[in-house]
């Protein structure tokens, strides 16, 4: 009986591992050792840090990932005001009924790919969009104005595609809050905020801080959206990354790019654990 349970599990498993291995572990190693060669004066290929060393050298490449960084912290700052009111919404207002039928309403936009959901996010918001059209009906315009190629659009962008990700985590806690700690708050005198930062907050804190980590790290390597909403003037390091890859053709360049953005975001995430006193291990739970 063991060993079929052994071979079982070996047969399970197998299929997954050799999917980990040769489409995540084996082309990332690749990518670390390519990021570690670069040509010399006579072309030859030889090992070299210098692939690294040129993202500080030169300022364009860690400012353009010092402004990536602030922006997903912002998006990631954002999308938690925006869902944590919703997942309480559903989870401890509505009707048990309809619970799922909003979870569904949530979860239909990105049935989709993102590439459809931001061209849908740029014809409402191009000079002959939908909402230039309303306002000169109304008359509160005279004539259209671009909404597109700004940072504000790109943000706008950025935590619509990242909402979902943290709204499920925070539906899966609230579920396990206890509806009696908020009412015996409300009858001992205390207001909403007092509620919101000493019950809700706490007890929300592992889903908070695992759904901030996913929306952080996707904005961060996030390419499409603020490369299509944000327009030229809006630099992502991840287009820093494509043009050593598709533009310059220096894929040595782009690996250690793409390294570089690993390393540092998971830095940040490891600062982020920290300052809120909470272990990986919790959070994935």
């Amino acid at each position: 009986m063991k060993r079929q349970t052994r071979w079982g599990l070996f047969l399970f498993i197998t299929p997954v591992l050799l999917w980990l291995f040769l489409l995540i572990v084996l082309p990332h190693i690749d990518l670390l050792i390519m990021s570690f060669r670069t040509e010399n004066d006579s072309g030859d290929m030889m090992w070299s840090v210098s692939n690294y060393l040129n993202f500080f050298h030169e300022p364009i490449y860690w400012l353009t990932f010092v402004r990536t960084a602030i922006y997903s912290v912002l998006v990631t700052l954002l999308t938690f005001i925006i869902a944590l009111p919703v997942a309480f919404y559903i989870t401890k207002v509505v009707a048990p009924r309809f619970q799922g039928f909003l979870t569904l309403l949530l979860l239909l936009p990105f049935w989709v790919s993102e590439l459809v959901r931001v061209y849908g996010w740029m014809i409402l918001l191009r000079e002959s969009g939908v909402f230039n059209h309303f306002l000169l009906k109304l008359g509160i315009l005279n004539k259209p104005i671009e909404m597109l190629y700004n940072d504000a659009t790109m943000v706008l962008g950025l935590v619509y595609t990242s909402m979902l990700f943290m709204v499920v985590p925070l539906l899966s806690v609230m579920e396990s809050l206890d509806n009696s700690l908020i009412e015996a708050a409300y009858d001992l005198g205390a207001n909403m905020w007092t509620i919101l930062f000493r019950i809700i907050i706490p007890h929300a804190t592992p889903g908070i801080v695992s759904g901030s980590i996913v929306v952080f790290m996707l904005t961060l390597g996030n390419y499409l959206t603020p490369n299509l909403i944000g327009g030229k003037n809006s630099l992502w390091f991840t287009e820093q990354i494509y043009n050593q890859f598709i533009a310059s053709f220096n894929w040595n360049q782009g690996a250690a790019f793409g390294f570089l953005l690993l390393f540092l975001s998971s830095i940040a995430v490891w600062l982020g654990l920290k300052l809120t006193k909470q272990s990986l291990r919790k959070v994935v739970q």
